[in-house]
């Protein structure tokens, strides 16, 4: 009797442990903000599953010699059926503002999304977002600002398409006060657009995406960026991404991203778990 009752435990244990495990083997087709496009598809991560993006890093070149790198460790959890609960703290270092370079922390950035429902034939995955930004040092925005998304994502036989749409209430920075560093995050409304396709067999994602934005600066003009990058599936938990975008304005800004990603969990927080 011992013994049935061990390999019951045990059973039920990989059974509690498959969904996990499932779902990290297939985390690169699962894209995040960022990660390493600005579009992301409309897909959370499995409820009680972790994903903690351990070090990702961007590095912004614009004219003037203005370089900006930026840390942003984040961690994602699975909250409830198709939600997720993210929270990441930026870290900047400026380079041509002032003299020599500056370095500080950004805002801390909570976000929730949540898929109203998974694709089918005849209707499109959809998803809904809240992020909201903390000031938590001299980088980023000088108040509490919350973002609110919509993002859509199709399926085609060329890849999928992802359609994402935030915009940013609140009053705009008045002309004459400059942007802080990774304040230009939040710009008063974005649209954006992406195309990605999977190679299963390399369990690699190939990615490509246009963005359009209008900064929160009154009288700012709409500036469009474009970027490409891949999602590489590296082990069972493990993923690594990296990308290269650039303004396509008179700006020449150009942004490269590079990051990995780890899925997990713990049994004791899974129901029935111990």
């Amino acid at each position: 009797m011992r013994i049935i009752d061990a390999a019951r435990r045990s059973l039920a244990a990989g059974v509690l442990l498959l969904p996990a495990v499932a779902g990290a083997q297939t985390d690169y087709f699962n894209t995040d903000r960022g990660r390493p496009l600005h579009v992301q598809d409309a897909t959370a991560i499995e409820r009680y599953a972790f994903e903690l993006q351990a070090a990702p890093l961007r590095w912004e070149r614009s004219p003037g010699a203005r370089v900006l790198w930026s840390v942003e460790p984040e961690i994602a959890y699975g909250v409830l059926p198709r939600t997720q609960l993210e929270i990441g703290l930026p870290l900047y270092i400026a380079e041509g503002i002032g003299d020599g370079s500056r370095t500080g922390v950004g805002a801390v950035h909570v976000s929730v999304l949540h898929a109203l429902n998974v694709e089918t034939l005849g209707i499109p995955a959809l998803a809904v977002s809240v992020a909201v930004a903390i000031p938590a040092g001299d980088y980023g925005p000088r108040r509490t600002r919350a973002t609110l998304g919509a993002i859509l994502t199709r399926t085609t036989p060329i890849g999928r398409v992802h359609l994402n749409a935030d915009a940013t209430p609140g009053s705009s920075i008045a002309p004459g006060q400059d942007l802080r560093p990774g304040e230009d995050e939040l710009p008063r409304w974005t649209l954006g657009m992406a195309v990605d396709r999977a190679l299963p067999l390399r369990s690699l994602l190939v990615g490509a995406e246009v963005v359009a934005a209008l900064p929160i600066h009154e009288g700012a003009d709409v500036e469009w960026r474009a970027a490409t990058g891949v999602r590489w599936q590296a082990s069972p938990t493990w993923a690594f991404d990296a990308g290269l975008g650039r303004s396509l304005g008179d700006d020449r800004e150009w942004s490269l991203t590079a990051g990995a990603a780890r899925a997990f969990g713990f049994l004791r927080l899974m129901p029935g778990g111990r």
